[in-house]
């Protein structure tokens, strides 16, 4: 059974310009008390065709956790524009966050996220230059239909983790249906942005992170 219930999350700054920090307000039951720190990644799918241009925006350890309510405020700066393949800046794409308890991942909430010139730009929007101008950039998340994905892991012992590999057993998997972000894409593309593993990413930082209770 699992130790931690993602209850609620809120998309906050939502839509807003592209060089915005991300924020995310995450409220989470404690079923008991775990006396190490969750370990929560936020990861921007930097393009649909590979990994490879996928970036870890930040990483927060957040705990020792008492049993009970907790909420906070995960922010992260935007994606490194450096990093994203110019024909992949604008359209649908993924931003993921994730959560580990000693060093396993036991839940991943996927939102679409629809990238465009925003309307006060019509020539832009029209016909968009070769070089995207993210600083005219408007990112808008798709909140109302994120997808969950949870796995089982082992709570007691650090080195007997279950294996989360494809079987019913251990993924329970809650997707949104087919047309959810038909009003961004309709690019069969996008559901692929959402598997895979994530346990190959480095932290871009090890902040603390304080809760309500």
């Amino acid at each position: 059974m699992a130790k931690v219930h993602i209850t609620n999350v809120v998309v906050l700054d939502n839509p807003s310009p592209f060089l915005n920090p991300f924020q995310f307000e995450l409220t989470f039951e404690g079923i008991e008390e775990l006396k190490e720190d969750l370990e929560w990644k936020m990861i921007y799918v930097g393009s649909a065709e590979t990994e490879e241009h996928d970036q870890v925006l930040d990483t927060i350890y957040v705990g020792p956790i008492p049993e009970g309510r907790h909420m906070f405020v995960f922010q992260a700066p935007p994606p490194d524009v450096t990093r994203i393949p110019e024909n992949d800046a604008l359209g649908v794409t993924v931003v993921l966050l994730t959560c580990s308890y000693r060093g396993q991942e036991f839940v991943r909430i996927g939102y679409f996220i629809n990238n465009e010139y925003s309307e006060n730009e019509p020539e832009l929007r029209e016909n968009p230059p070769a070089k995207p101008q993210f600083d005219k950039v408007v990112r808008n998340i798709l909140a109302s239909e994120p997808r969950v994905t949870r796995f089982k892991i082992n709570w007691a012992e650090p080195d007997a983790a279950l294996a989360t590999d494809s079987g019913d057993g251990n993924i329970e998997s809650h997707v949104p249906s087919s047309d959810s972000y038909g009003a961004f894409n309709n690019d069969s593309q996008i559901s692929g942005m959402f598997q895979g593993s994530l346990s190959g990413y480095g932290d871009n930082s090890n902040s603390v992170v304080h809760m309500e209770c």
